[in-house]
């Protein structure tokens, strides 16, 4: 007879991430994934149609993130996945703990200021053609100038962060092959 760890048994038995974890992660992945070349593009674009729609594409999402990204993490907060297999070593734990952490608070931090900026700019925000957000900040060109620089700055960090995430995912799937990436996938 095979003698099985009860906590083994249960990892085996148990998905590590629950269907709503996944599904979540992965609308946010899409949205966020959309929404930074977005908002690079349209940085770069003069004034035109193109623009306009890159903006309203980039606010749109950004306006769905607050919500989805609250509910993930309230999500998170009650749904607390199964650990990392034992054989990840605590800084490398450490490391996802920090990482993960961090995309929630950039992840709800950086609409937040983009709505700030837009609010003291002046500019409507239209959410998906369909309602226009309230503004959240009296008009104030200096202080938008500053907001927008500070997204800038908060975008560049999500960008290099989510590349650190998507590296490590990859780096598990295709170098420690330990099953760490296929979690988020099935479970």
């Amino acid at each position: 007879m095979i003698n099985v760890p009860a906590n083994a048994a249960r990892e085996s038995a148990a998905p590590a991430y629950t269907l709503t974890s996944r599904a979540l992660h992965w609308f946010t992945a899409i949205l966020v994934l959309v929404m930074l070349p977005a908002g690079l593009a349209m940085g770069e674009l003069g004034r035109g149609p193109l623009q306009d729609l890159l903006f309203h594409l980039h606010t749109s999402i950004g306006a769905l993130l607050i919500p989805i990204v609250a509910v993930r993490l309230l999500y998170r907060l009650t749904h607390v996945p199964l650990p990392l297999p034992p054989e990840i070593s605590a800084i490398h734990r450490l490391a996802a703990e920090l990482l993960h952490w961090s995309l929630y608070a950039l992840l709800i931090i950086q609409p937040i200021v983009g709505w700030i900026g837009a609010s003291a700019h002046g500019a409507r925000i239209m959410v998906l053609w369909m309602f226009e957000l309230p503004p959240i900040w009296p008009s104030d060109k200096s202080l938008s100038d500053k907001m927008f620089a500070l997204h800038g700055v908060i975008g560049l960090i999500l960008t290099f962060t989510l590349v650190a995430h998507i590296g490590a995912a990859l780096f598990h799937q295709f170098v420690r092959k330990d099953h760490v990436f296929i979690r988020m996938i099935t479970g």
